[in-house]
């Protein structure tokens, strides 16, 4: 796969904000796809896992039997990006959630469920974030924030100033990128770009 070809990637459209992704995808020269089955996981070259209710999805994962077929391509090197929920479900550990929910250990980090607050706590700031030249306007609702990177992860961004200064809310492993926040309701694709680029690299 070359700068100039155009990747397909799924979205995981179980539940959550899929139709925003499948938008800035397509806006980044990707080929967006619906993920709700084995087989269509088996043909991206990457996948989204979208916002929305992280124990939900956990559970929507074994109902439609792709737990484990995700996380295997996972640990085969799939390019991932999850944002919100899908940090949650990507990380190896996860505090403050059900004793059954399930996540897939696609990137070596413990994170907190909900740290952010309740939805009335929901907020925007602008951020740096690694890779990009300038701040990028993040939207945090009902959000988590990473407690712990392993030796491996690379920390992308973290909250600039107020009670939760210093928090990590983006992170990277390899093929795999995680976002508290939610770059696909702000109209800055740029974190979106920045994963279709990866996604073509890793083809």
């Amino acid at each position: 796969m070359n700068a100039t070809s155009t990747p397909t990637i799924g979205v995981l459209a179980l539940q959550g904000d899929v139709r925003e992704h499948v938008a800035a995808l397509r806006h980044c020269g990707a080929a967006p796809v619906l993920v709700r089955r084995e087989s269509e996981l088996a043909a991206v070259d990457g996948l989204v896992l979208p916002g929305g209710e992280s124990t939900a999805i956990s559970k929507l994962l074994q109902a439609f039997d792709l737990l484990e077929p995700l996380r295997a391509r996972l640990r085969d090197g799939l390019p991932a990006f999850g944002s919100c929920a899908g940090m949650i479900l990507l990380a190896s550990e996860v505090l403050d959630t059900r004793p059954d929910a399930q996540h897939l250990s696609g990137i070596d980090m413990t994170v907190r469920r909900n740290a952010f607050g309740r939805q009335v706590d929901s907020f925007e700031t602008d951020l740096d974030f690694s890779g990009l030249d300038t701040p990028v306007r993040a939207v945090f609702i009902r959000a988590p924030w990473v407690e712990r990177v392993g030796d491996g992860v690379e920390v992308l961004a973290r909250v600039p100033h107020g009670p939760a200064q210093g928090r990590i809310v983006a992170a990277r492993q390899g093929n795999v990128v995680a976002t508290s926040f939610h770059p696909e309701v702000t109209g800055d694709l740029r974190v979106h770009e920045l994963f279709v680029d990866l996604v073509r690299k890793a083809g």
